[in-house]
């Protein structure tokens, strides 16, 4: 049987994964979501939110405090703290995140000892957290989604997924 189609790159994938966290964001003001991966195995994931059992933005607003919102919980910080609540290392992983990480973000990647950074969109790229990236030796990739593995999802006749004109 001749090969007739192609599989999604690892790249397109995992960032596919952090673009579908970023659908269960309850911030009104960017939607993140981060994947975490080691030996091309997700081990974690995250998106923006308030902490259990608080409100979220989308039902009361940002809480801002110097222009920023203290009620969220970045997205890295989410996946993070799920390897640390469940004992997974993340020594020498890769994170797969949306949007470029803040410098709080960046420092506590780095810590964790993740070496690899893939981002999808810019967003307020830091200088001093893309000097500590390369100071730390770690690296840092901008992803470029593909259409092709997208646009075409086909999830057949069985699905409740509306049409087009719906």
């Amino acid at each position: 049987m001749e090969k007739n189609y192609e599989r999604i790159p690892w790249d397109q994938y995992f960032m596919g994964q952090s673009l579908l966290l970023s659908l269960r964001s309850t911030c009104t003001r960017l939607a993140v979501g981060a994947t975490i991966v080691r030996d091309k195995r997700i081990i974690a994931g995250g998106y923006n939110g308030s902490v259990s059992g608080d409100v979220h933005c989308i039902d009361e607003g940002c809480y801002l405090v110097d222009e920023h919102c203290v009620r969220t919980i970045h997205a890295e910080m989410n996946a993070i703290l799920q390897c640390a609540k469940f004992g997974v290392k993340t020594d020498k992983a890769e994170i797969y995140v949306t949007h470029f990480p803040c410098l709080q973000c960046t420092k506590m990647i780095l810590q964790s000892g993740i070496k690899t950074i893939h981002y999808l969109k810019d967003y307020h790229n830091n200088e001093y957290a893309i000097r500590l990236i390369e100071q730390a030796g770690a690296s840092v990739h901008q992803v470029k989604l593909s259409k092709k593995y997208f646009e075409s999802l086909d999830f057949g006749d069985e699905t409740n997924l509306p049409s087009k004109g719906e």
